[in-house]
């Protein structure tokens, strides 16, 4: 039986982080940390491709307890079910993934300086992508089917808001994706039968 590790150290330290940097540095510094780890269209442009790394491990707050312990639950999930290296795996081409579909459509669009230069950190594209990727875990038939559209009705709801933004695009790209890793995996048990 494996014990998820990795996913109680992730969603643990991302709160350390956050608690710490909003304890130990004043606004303006905390501010500075958390643009300079940011994935928003200036980073990238320039080339700071490490934000895609740093930019999971903070929050612009800490995560509320509820969010905390349901991203604990599914990246646990994951962990347990399928183990350390898919999880994280899962979870990093939902971030990653998603983080450079959302910078390829911005850099498209023409943002505005207040778009281009947005605060882009946080868990919630890596959690959409591992979300997803469990739905290959529910039995095959309708109800794997149901969830898979109901978790895709209520990504794209937020896009029909007037006031909608990158990131519910963001959000609705890494559940794409981690659907696509559900897919893969539900192929290749049925080929496995």
């Amino acid at each position: 039986m494996r014990v998820p590790t990795l996913a109680p150290a992730y969603v643990g330290g991302v709160q350390l982080i956050a608690y710490a940097s909003r304890r130990l540095l004043g606004e303006r510094a905390r501010q500075d940390l958390l643009r300079s780890c940011s994935t928003n269209v200036d980073n990238l442009a320039a080339g700071r491709y490490g934000t895609l790394a740093t930019s999971a491990l903070l929050v612009e707050e800490p995560m509320e307890l509820p969010y905390a312990l349901l991203l604990l639950a599914v990246l646990g999930h994951a962990e347990y079910a399928h183990g350390a290296w898919w999880a994280a795996g899962v979870f990093l081409l939902g971030h990653v993934g998603a983080t450079l579909l959302v910078y390829g459509g911005l850099r498209e669009g023409r943002p505005s300086p207040a778009t281009r230069s947005a605060l882009d950190v946080g868990t919630s594209y890596g959690f959409y992508a591992t979300l997803g990727a469990l739905t290959s875990a529910l039995p095959p038939g309708p109800l794997r089917v149901g969830a898979r559209i109901a978790l895709l009705a209520l990504a794209a709801k937020p896009l029909l808001r007037p006031e909608r933004t990158f990131t519910d695009a963001g959000h609705f790209a890494a559940l794409g994706l981690g659907l696509g890793v559900a897919t893969a995996v539900d192929y290749r048990s049925d080929r496995n039968r």
